[in-house]
């Protein structure tokens, strides 16, 4: 009897490794199987590794990181990580924070007196957390005609956030998602330690991890090894390239890294090696508004949940580069994902690849075809929101059954509520015949907006709002015509615009936002203000 006991337990012992590996090489095959679009000949594609518990479980690459000179793409693969970025800004300016050499709570002015003097300082904690109410210099860039060429220097970058003469919002009162904020850290970092923001994150991170393929990208003319090119679709099947080398802007993006070294910053979070030990913690702390309230926003990362599972993620896109790295903590499970085409849905992507490996423990996906069946057909939430308070416009379309926004399908929570691109609700509701939208940021209204009906204004009506206006912060001027019973916004060499109304004297215009045109007592129109979602209130004077 004593000789059954061993045995029993060698039999347990072998048969567990057994069901373990045949159940990673099942999903292994799935996640082949959501890449199969990029695994082929001549297609740009993506670079996987999965984590956990501090080790690969899964890494392959997919696709080819030169198209030109058939170059396939590996683990070592380096892409340029656009705002996964920011969390190693983050950790740069929290490392020196414990060095002494600045606070959170140090007033910006401090390091960049060059920005204006506000009744409302701004402080480095707000920087991290997104509530400076500081304009994206990105959007405030394409609002002025420019291409990223104008970003070569920053210099000019730090000019044109310093011209600003207003806020998206009063420091501390919102949050606002801007890489202005990031691109100040990274100036911040390197007034108060005397080393560029790439010098001390290397020499206080990349270097202490082991991260031997990990730099922040400030000087164009540097070779990288292992580089790989970005690309977008074009005609036909073909690809146009774009290897973004003019760009060296540091600190809200520019971080270069491969699938390899990603596993070393992972390992981090959970044993941390650098600084006095709580870098990971601090990094996962939720920002807080002047009220009170939380936001879901840490420093440099986003703090959600995914079908009941607690998450940790950023994810960037920039030029034809999109990246993802998503952490469930509490599974110590994270999905590094690295694309360089430009259409990779890398955040619906990881998480598809989550759901292969943590089945067991997320609640059911509500966005099931079965579970979709009894749901309310979305059709009734279609159409085009205003928030009068931001003058925010949110449209919603109908695809195959799914409510659709920002380019692709949104997760579905229950009947009338969705999830956004980041897993935050936007929760739609009906009263006396109108429809209103409500999207959630940790209890705080970030969008309410109300559904407009499709206005038909007269050319006569449409004719008041033509000419040419002004704007010295961007230093560029908008010529609106008429045309064919429509408006059209002309500005630098971009093509024009079409103007839509969503009220009396509001139009949305593309990508640009939304333009608030202002009268008289004599109903003239004399100017304007420009809304986007990352720079808001932008005046416009009329010039003739």
């Amino acid at each position: 009897m004593r000789s059954l006991i061993p045995r029993t337990r060698v039999l347990v012992l072998l048969l567990i490794p057994a069901i373990s590996v045949f159940a990673s090489d099942v999903a292994g095959q799935q996640v082949d199987a959501l890449f199969a679009a990029f695994s082929k000949a001549h297609s740009p594609g993506c670079s996987v590794g999965v984590i956990r518990n501090g080790n690969f479980i899964f890494r392959k690459s997919y696709g080819e990181a030169s198209l030109e000179l058939g170059v396939p793409l590996t683990s070592q693969s380096v892409f340029y990580m656009a705002s996964v970025s920011k969390q190693f800004t983050a950790a740069s300016v929290l490392l020196a924070a414990e060095q002494g050499l600045l606070t959170l709570d140090d007033r910006v002015r401090k390091f960049i007196p060059e920005l204006p003097e506000g009744a409302h300082p701004i402080t480095v904690r707000q920087l991290l957390h997104h509530t400076s109410g500081l304009r994206d210099f990105l959007a405030l860039t394409y609002l002025a005609g420019d291409d990223t060429s104008a970003l070569a220097s920053p210099d000019n970058v730090l000019r044109l956030i310093a011209r600003q003469k207003g806020l998206n919002n009063l420091p501390g009162e919102e949050f606002v998602y801007s890489n202005s904020n990031y691109f100040l850290l990274g100036l911040v970092v390197q007034r108060a330690t005397g080393k560029t923001l790439a010098q001390f994150a290397a020499e206080n991170i990349f270097v202490p991890l082991g991260m031997k393929h990990t730099r922040f990208y400030d000087d164009h003319s540097v070779v990288v090894p292992n580089r790989v090119a970005a690309y977008d679709r074009g005609e036909g099947g073909s690809f146009r390239v774009d290897w973004s080398t003019i760009f060296d802007i540091v600190g809200s993006g520019g971080l270069m890294s491969n699938v390899d070294d990603l596993l070393l910053w992972d390992r981090n979070f959970y044993s941390n090696k650098l600084g006095k030990g709580t870098l990971g913690k601090e990094l996962q702390t939720h920002g807080a508004l002047t009220n009170g309230h939380a936001i879901n926003y840490g420093l440099g990362l986003w703090l959600g949940e995914y079908r009941g599972l607690t998450t940790v993620e950023h994810s960037g896109g920039t030029f034809g580069y999109r990246t993802e790295l998503l952490r469930f903590p509490e599974q110590n499970f994270s999905v590094a994902l690295l694309c360089n085409v430009a259409d990779a849905d890398v955040e619906g992507l990881a998480r598809k690849i989550a759901d292969l490996y943590l089945a067991r423990q997320l609640k059911p996906d509500r966005s099931s075809t079965a579970i979709l069946r009894s749901l309310p057909d979305p059709a009734p939430f279609v159409g085009t929101y205003l928030d009068g308070r931001t003058h925010m416009v949110y449209t919603f379309a109908e695809s195959g059954g799914s409510l659709v926004a920002w380019g692709a399908k949104l997760r579905r929570l229950g009947a009338n509520e969705f999830s956004d691109l980041v897993g935050n609700p936007i929760a739609f509701q009906s009263a006396d015949g109108d429809m209103t939208a409500t999207l959630t940021l940790q209890g705080e209204k970030f969008f309410a907006g109300n559904r407009v009906p499709d206005l038909k204004l007269s050319e006569s009506a449409l004719g008041r709002f033509t000419g040419t206006f002004i704007s010295d912060e961007l230093r560029v001027s908008y010529t609106i015509s008429l045309a064919s019973g429509a408006l059209l916004l002309k500005f630098g060499d971009r093509p024009p615009v079409g103007m839509k109304p969503v009220a009396a004297n509001e139009f949305q215009a593309g990508d640009l936002g939304t333009l608030l045109f202002h009268l008289s007592a004599q109903k003239q129109v004399f100017g304007l203000t420009l809304f986007s979602q990352a720079a808001r209130g932008i005046t416009f004077t009329r010039f003739d």
